[in-house]
């Protein structure tokens, strides 16, 4: 079992408006301040066991991954129609004994419930600030040991069709591969089959990352669009 994933607890603070590590603001980048969170909750092989039981057993799901974590990537989860993604996802997780930092409204993140999604990882997005983001995650990801990222490409539970290129710029620019995760509710499914390596080519790569998603059916079907 690969050791336990450090979260992104180094990453400097975004409050301060002199901080000289602050770009532009991309326009394809989905807008987020980090928050200074480590999971602190520890994952033993009893706790593994009891998460394994609830998604694989009780659950009924399956998995179906071919691809090798590295110590630095992105995962890139799709569809995302619905909260439950989250909770299939933390119990994957700690099922499989490993932990992410994952983005999520920063609506989610009030008292007391906030504290516990720092504590899981959670990194609240702020879409109306202009903070680029893109150059510090990328800057962090090349200094730090281990970088472990899960980004919903969509943004978004509504429909749409735009997705979010934040995590492909960050992946670019620290050179980090993009594990693509797919959570098919019909199916009860897991499955990653492909580490995709961005290429400068924006438009042809996401079209490519889109691809990948077109076989997996959300929570509400509706709701995904390519």
């Amino acid at each position: 079992m690969e050791g336990r994933l450090r979260t992104l607890s180094n990453l400097s603070n975004p409050s301060n408006p002199n901080n000289s590590e602050y770009s532009e603001y991309s326009e394809n980048l989905p807008v987020f301040r980090f928050h200074l969170s480590v999971f602190r909750f520890p994952i033993s092989d009893f706790n593994m066991n009891i998460y394994h039981k609830i998604l694989f057993g009780w659950m009924g799901y399956r998995e179906e991954v071919t691809e090798p974590f590295p110590k630095k990537y992105i995962i890139a989860l799709a569809p995302h129609t619905s909260n439950m993604d989250f909770i299939i996802g933390m119990l994957y997780c700690h099922a499989k004994g490993f932990t992410c930092n994952f983005l999520m409204k920063k609506e989610w993140f009030f008292w007391p419930l906030g504290i516990l999604m720092r504590k899981l990882g959670g990194i609240p997005v702020y879409r109306n600030k202009k903070q680029g983001m893109t150059d510090i995650a990328a800057q962090k990801a090349t200094e730090m040991d281990t970088f472990r990222l899960c980004i919903t490409p969509e943004g978004t539970r509504k429909p749409t069709t735009e997705w979010k290129r934040g995590f492909y710029y960050i992946a670019l620019k620290a050179n980090l591969p993009i594990l693509l995760y797919g959570l098919d509710y019909e199916r009860k499914l897991v499955k990653c089959t492909r580490t995709f390596l961005p290429t400068g080519n924006v438009e042809n790569d996401m079209a490519e990352i889109k691809a990948y998603f077109k076989e997996f059916t959300g929570r509400h079907p509706e709701k995904f669009k390519i």
